[in-house]
């Protein structure tokens, strides 16, 4: 039996290998390349002037020695360390169309790793619940990256409940250097949602002056609009709180619907309060599509 998990484990961990890395290779790698600088420039090289040259980078040491102007050559330090943090609470689990959010964000976040080592970045991987789960520390290599994506798409959590604001405190504690962070989440918030809003946006705000933030959200759209198919029991997840709504009432539907809405809105307005950049996704829509337009939007945004 448990040779039977591992050969299922291990085939399903390579046919995301192979079409997450068919995807970046086709369509992201370029992308993802033009839109997350390095730290820096390290020195390469000193050589001789020529027309052009910019006159600031004018070695003046070797200009003197030589009699000759040389100038310093820079290149790009491209090397980065890309934090995936995954919300795997219970929340995640449900899925009205071809594969729950969770299915979704550990899909996005292989994709994430293979562009990340395609361009020889560091990666590393934090899952939690309404806790700190699991974290692997940045690292390279084929080897890591499979690691990555087994505890993406196998990890079992211990905790339902969703506490962003612990996992946020957790990279702030633990990174030495900035880092690339994507938060994969559904952000379905415990308690009252624009109370808790306000109690994650410094969080972002903190996290957002010490990173490169970027928020990623995964929707499914029961949770924006109701069928119409009579009544149904809905169950929150992360808490077993239930409610009986009847669907062919138009009134509850419109209700659920605006109450939906007004938080989408919340949300997306708390996120551009904070300077953060966000993606939103759906599971019934293929979110390479968005992903693509995230990046040339970033580019374009960053190139003014």
């Amino acid at each position: 039996m448990e040779k039977e998990l591992t050969r299922r484990i291990l085939k399903k961990v390579r046919q995301v290998e192979v079409r997450t890395r068919r995807m970046v290779d086709d369509t992201l790698a370029g992308n993802y390349h033009s839109v997350f600088k390095g730290r820096g420039m390290n020195f390469d090289e000193v050589r001789e002037y020529v027309p052009g040259d910019e006159i600031r980078t004018i070695d003046w040491n070797v200009t003197a020695r030589t009699g000759i102007p040389h100038v310093k050559k820079f290149t790009e330090e491209r090397e980065l360390t890309i934090m995936l943090m995954i919300d795997i609470s219970k929340s995640g689990t449900f899925g009205s169309s071809n594969e729950s959010k969770r299915e979704m964000m550990a899909e996005l976040g292989s994709v994430l790793a293979f562009s990340a080592v395609r361009n020889n970045d560091k990666v590393g991987l934090i899952l939690f619940s309404d806790f700190v789960e699991l974290f692997i520390p940045p690292n390279k290599g084929r080897s890591h990256i499979l690691r990555v994506i087994r505890e993406i798409l196998f990890f079992q959590p211990k905790g339902s409940g969703t506490d962003i604001g612990e996992a946020l405190d957790f990279v702030n504690r633990v990174a030495k250097r900035k880092w690339v962070t994507f938060l994969l989440s559904d952000f379905c918030l415990p308690g009252d949602f624009s109370d808790n809003l306000e109690q994650i946006q410094p969080k972002w705000q903190i996290t957002g002056r010490r990173h490169d933030l970027i928020l990623v959200s995964v929707t499914d759209p029961r949770e924006q609009q109701l069928p119409d198919v009579g009544w149904i029991t809905l169950e929150d997840a992360e808490t077993g709180e239930q409610i009986t709504v009847n669907t062919s009432d138009s009134w509850s539907r419109k209700a659920y619907a605006n109450i939906a809405r007004d938080r989408r809105q919340q949300f997306t307005r708390a996120a551009r309060s904070c300077g953060i950049d966000l993606l939103e996704l759906s599971t019934d829509q293929p979110y390479l599509g968005p992903l693509v337009g995230f990046f040339s939007s970033r580019k374009r945004r960053i190139s003014r």
